[in-house]
């Protein structure tokens, strides 16, 4: 397992390389620069911004600029931002904590639900529980999450029940342990909720769907013919099949612990990743959205990675090559 891991790794150089040349290129290629800010202010001066396209590199061609950037990528470094006038490294430290919690959460709570439901869906097939089930799914997969979010917005400000925006209250200095745990937690429900919906009701779906076709194969057929107890039929022979899709998808769900909130981000003014690449986009920080491109390719690496790994533990039959 350990030369299959390390082969994998391997591989992933060349093409987190020719992903960052992609994001560059789109970069590149769009319309203006970060510059273009100070171009249509007529204080600014030619000099200055000659000085400050100097200051950027920007006077450079594209592919020194690249290169420039590959070459303190390897040294460790992200690049400077634009913007904020900081390198980008600690930019996304500074951020990417707040996003884990929103996304972690949210990624937990849907695969639970959406798992147990979805077995429970299939084995309550075409009763009123299993119908509930799939409006209920369908309305979820149909509501964007950035409309679902602006919905608890503005439930969360005509009751007073929940904070309307900020991961922290006013007061969280003086907070001991336990209630700024609280406080985050209070503030963590309705994004979470918007961010997790959507996902569940899919996976819902997904669930029901693969465990109806597992239990329609001959072999289960077989072992209820042999008078086994329906418990053991499902839970020891179907599910660990119907199972087996569901771990794959967990590979591609990773990969979006990143930047899946950047929309929900924005709504509830979270101060994670998502409000920070949606900045750098607006005012085409280059480096800052580069490195966020680049981490959220090497989480979809790590996140099949860790699903094929997850495959093999589960399924006797899936052996590394």
């Amino acid at each position: 397992m350990l030369k299959y891991i390390a082969r994998r790794l391997i591989v992933a150089i060349p093409e987190l390389i020719l992903i960052s040349i992609m994001i560059f290129t789109i970069m590149y290629a769009a319309p203006g620069d970060f510059l273009d800010q100070y171009r249509i202010d007529p204080s600014v001066s030619p000099e200055l911004l000659k000085a400050l396209e100097r200051e950027y590199g920007l006077d450079k061609s594209p592919v020194i600029q690249y290169l420039s950037w590959l070459k303190g990528l390897f040294k460790g470094s992200f690049g400077y931002s634009f913007t904020y006038r900081r390198p980008v490294s600690e930019l996304i430290w500074e951020r990417v904590a707040a996003t884990l919690i929103l996304s972690s959460i949210s990624l937990a709570v849907s695969w639970i639900l959406g798992i147990l439901l979805g077995i429970f869906s299939a084995l309550k097939k075409y009763s009123f529980a299993d119908k509930l089930l799939t409006t209920i799914a369908f309305g979820f997969i149909a509501i964007p999450s950035f409309f679902l979010g602006l919905l608890l917005l503005y439930f969360a400000a005509k009751t007073g029940w929940f904070p309307v925006s900020g991961m922290k209250s006013v007061q969280y200095a003086s907070f001991t342990t336990w209630q700024r745990f609280k406080d985050i937690s209070w503030h963590l429900i309705l994004p979470a909720t918007a961010l997790g919906l959507g996902s569940f009701a899919g996976l819902m779906r997904y669930m029901r769907g693969s465990l109806l076709d597992v239990l329609n194969e001959d072999y289960v057929v077989f072992a209820r013919a042999k008078g086994m107890p329906e418990r053991v039929v499902i839970y020891k022979h179907a599910l660990r099949n119907a199972i087996n899709p569901m771990i794959t998808f967990l590979g591609y769900s990773i990969s979006g612990l990143l930047g899946g909130a950047l929309f929900i981000e924005n709504v509830f003014g979270w101060p994670g990743m998502g409000r920070l690449i949606y900045q750098a986009l607006l005012q085409q920080d280059m480096y800052l959205v580069m490195a966020s491109g680049l981490i959220s390719a090497l989480m979809l690496v790590a996140g099949n990675l860790i699903a094929d790994i997850l495959l093999a533990l589960v399924d006797p039959r899936v052996r590394f090559s």
